[in-house]
């Protein structure tokens, strides 16, 4: 095996990064190089122009504070009772928790379960097969891919797993940094030295076994770090623009996938461009042999294509409507409209045609992040004390997840998306929509009843 040295790294975000020498092997692995052409963002760059940032960049960062997470930890005693090997593994877990992203960010997981591979969590183990990352893991362990993959998809029995993956893991933290610097946004400042020294190993008290928590001196910078979540979605994550273009590349896949285009395994191990090519080539040959064989070109391979060519040259859906998750009073949304279900895509082709636009060109967006304010975590109080802190919080500790429901309520937005020129649709028609359920919008398509008032245009 060649011997590979310690490296430091130049970082906007954190100033030096030091990678070990099993960190550099796996970095140097083509399966880590990919991560350089895949954006955080996905098409988030398509209104916050600095928003290039790659997974490879992230993935440095996460690694980094993990290395400093684990120095406090060790500084103070922490790690005692903590396995060497262990502490070994976590900084690797840390650098290869998004090697199994697809392109674009997480649009395509927003697909209707059983559409894609899995989400890219479970993923990881497809990209240990390569050679060169399995055997750095292995150097450290024998197992040592097994337990990282564990450590990955939050099933690990480690009392460090909460630094990977879990209510405070260094991925929150880091993404919310680096995201916000550039999208140039104030939205994503997170006291991370807080955060960081309030970390302690703690015995829980109910079974006994040790996990991560925080001392309660870190608990207002864990206030600022779900705010900033908050904020971040709002006003980035799920920014009307974004969003638009989160839909219509979604919408590329999904057609692609329902044409025969690509399969689901195509989608698997590629970076942002050689994906977008691929789908583009594959609908130009398509279409090519629809026209000959039809005529026409009308089918989803001449949709794919001519969807590619407008993303590319930023032509984006535009809100004909949109309500405030708030405004729809508590009422229960239809399970139908979350994901890219065929029953949504069937009232998306029926809103086209009232609104006189081509198939395909209409829309339906309602982000989720159910998860977005969760708390599962260990406190210690001042006098030793040692509670849970779970989704109600806890009185004169934390206040914040009581009132998450409204915030997430706040961030989360129903929209209506057109294609082509400037469409207007009442509000109100696209709620009482929203809120009808499956059976009843399957009863409406079947009766050919009208899904839209008169005051839309």
């Amino acid at each position: 095996m060649t011997d590979t040295r310690a490296i430091t790294v130049r970082d906007p975000l954190w100033d030096t990064i030091r990678l070990d020498g099993t960190a550099v092997r796996i970095i140097d692995s083509p399966a880590f190089q990919r991560l350089r052409y895949i954006r955080q963002l996905g098409l988030a760059y398509l209104i916050y122009p600095g928003a290039t940032h790659t997974r490879f960049d992230h993935a440095l960062g996460v690694y980094h504070l993990a290395q400093r997470a684990l120095a406090v930890l060790d500084e103070q005693g922490g790690l005692a009772r903590i396995d060497p090997v262990e502490r070994r593994l976590v900084p690797l877990a840390a650098l290869l928790h998004d090697i199994g992203h697809y392109p674009y960010s997480h649009a395509i997981e927003e697909l209707e379960e059983g559409r894609i591979p899995g989400h890219h969590e479970t993923l990881v183990g497809r990209f240990f097969r390569d050679p060169e990352v399995r055997g750095a893991l292995e150097s450290v362990a024998p197992d040592g891919p097994e337990r990282i993959e564990a450590m990955i998809r939050g099933q690990s029995s480690s009392p460090l797993q909460g630094l990977v993956s879990g209510s405070l893991d260094l991925d929150k933290i880091e993404y919310l940094k680096r995201d916000a610097r550039f999208c140039g946004v104030p939205y994503g400042e997170v006291d991370v030295d807080r955060l960081l020294h309030a970390l302690v190993v703690l015995e829980d008290p109910e079974t006994g076994r040790l996990e991560l928590g925080v001392r309660e001196k870190g608990v207002a910078a864990l206030e600022s770090l779900l705010f900033a979540k908050y904020q971040m979605f709002r006003n980035v994550y799920w920014h009307h623009a974004v969003r638009a273009a989160t839909v219509m590349y979604k919408r590329i896949v999904a057609e692609a996938l329902d044409a025969g285009l690509v399969e689901p395994d195509d989608l698997v191990g590629r970076t942002d461009e050689a994906l977008l090519f691929l789908l583009e080539a594959k609908a130009q040959v398509e279409a090519g042999r629809d026209m000959k064989a039809e005529g026409g070109g009308a089918g989803g391979a001449a949709r794919v294509g001519r969807w590619v060519t407008m993303l590319r040259a930023r032509r984006l859906p535009k809100r004909a409507a949109e309500v405030v998750a708030a405004d729809l009073d508590g009422d229960e949304v239809g399970g139908w409209l979350t994901t890219d279900t065929p029953l949504k895509r069937r009232v998306e082709e029926r809103l086209a045609e009232e609104l006189e636009l081509p198939p395909g060109d209409v829309f339906l967006d309602y982000p989720e992040k159910p998860a977005m304010f969760g708390l599962d975590l260990l406190v210690q109080r001042h006098t030793g004390e040692v509670i849970r802190l779970g989704p109600g919080g806890r009185a004169g500790l934390i206040g914040l997840p009581r009132i998450a429901d409204a915030l997430y309520q706040t961030a989360r937005v129903l929209r209506l998306f057109t294609l082509g020129e400037r469409r207007e649709v009442a509000p109100e028609a696209v709620a009482e929509l929203a809120l009808s359920s499956a059976d009843e919008m399957q009863r409406r398509l079947e009766e050919a009843t009208p899904l839209l008032g008169s005051g839309s245009r």
